[in-house]
């Protein structure tokens, strides 16, 4: 069904999976840098499809696969669902009439203002991404989270700082501004970040009251904006500052330092540790690979019953040779 050659590939069907470097026909499975080339042909949902020609290209070919709707390619059929990660992006389900192998991508089975909740059928193997694959990554609830965002932003607002929140320009910074415009918050938008907000609103995503900075600060206004680590991430005229990082590893209280913000919330677009087993459980799966994620995860699911080994280069030479 698959094999590995620096990357994930469902081999009848000659589809790269998320591999980073220019394919035949490549699966897109969301438009993060990460997870993306400039393919011959390209292959992703229509939200995904509109983000990957943004960030790499207007003329890049792409056929579009709407999510449940099988496509068949080499004597497979492949099938897109929702991941509950950014807009767009999805886990990828093929199936040659013998096995069933379902790839995550990067996912969250939790809420989501800005992306479809996560579907995870069932399936004989499984490849998961495991990013937050350790016990320690164990998220508190959305709802605490929010709760503490807002809490602080108000607190800024209330000693004349202006609240600017650090977020990737795709995602977690579209996500933030409609969980804050839900909340009542006016927010303003790094130029780079409202660009992409601008395909977002095309591709159906209702962000709320936001416009992209001009340089003025109306009073009352969040600002959302690169991560420090970016270049351009600074804005002029906001005044004093108050900056906050949003990111699942704000678990860890050295995240603050390292990012250089006032305050870290775990705002995640990622699963958990506990979703990270939730998934296997739904999907049941003869076998699972993991990937992209801490060494170790793969024993936590081989205490919980499952046949898991990672999915890397020297463990495929000797299961596939």
């Amino acid at each position: 069904m698959f094999h590995y050659d620096n990357g994930l590939k469902i081999t009848r069907a000659g589809l790269g999976v998320d591999v980073r470097r220019r394919q035949q026909r490549g699966f897109v499975s969301h438009a993060h840098a990460d997870h993306m080339a400039r393919h011959e042909w390209a292959y992703a949902t229509p939200a995904t499809a509109a983000l990957y020609r943004h960030r790499l290209g207007p003329k890049l070919a792409v056929r579009e696969m709407p999510y449940r709707t099988p496509l068949e390619m080499g004597g497979v059929q492949l099938t897109t669902y929702p991941a509950g990660h950014c807009l767009g992006s999805a886990m990828l389900l093929a199936d040659d009439g013998r096995e069933r192998l379902l790839y995550t991508g990067d996912f969250k089975l939790g809420e989501s203002l800005t992306a479809e909740a996560a579907e995870l059928p069932t399936a004989d193997v499984l490849v998961m991404e495991t990013t937050f694959g350790s016990p320690r990554y164990r998220m508190p609830s959305r709802e605490v989270v929010i709760e503490q965002l807002l809490e602080t932003i108000q607190t800024a607002f209330s000693k004349d700082q202006t609240p600017v929140v650090h977020a990737y320009a795709l995602g977690k910074a579209q996500e933030v501004t409609a969980i804050l415009t839900r909340a009542g918050l006016a927010v303003l938008q790094h130029p780079d970040i409202a660009a992409i907000s601008r395909v977002y609103q095309q591709q159906g995503a209702n962000l709320g009251n936001y416009a992209a900075y001009g340089g003025r600060l109306p009073a009352g206004h969040v600002v959302v904006t690169l991560p420090r680590s970016m270049r351009g991430f600074r804005l002029a005229g906001l005044g004093q500052v108050f900056s906050i990082g949003v990111t699942g590893w704000a678990i860890d209280p050295s995240t603050q330092y390292r990012q250089r913000v006032d305050v870290a919330l775990p705002l995640s677009d990622h699963a958990d540790f506990d979703e990270l087993l939730e998934a296997a459980r739904r999907v049941s799966p003869r076998r699972i690979y993991t990937t992209h994620g801490p060494p170790g995860f793969d024993q936590h699911l081989r205490a919980a019953g499952f046949d898991a080994v990672p999915l890397v280069p020297d463990r495929q030479r000797r299961l596939f040779a």
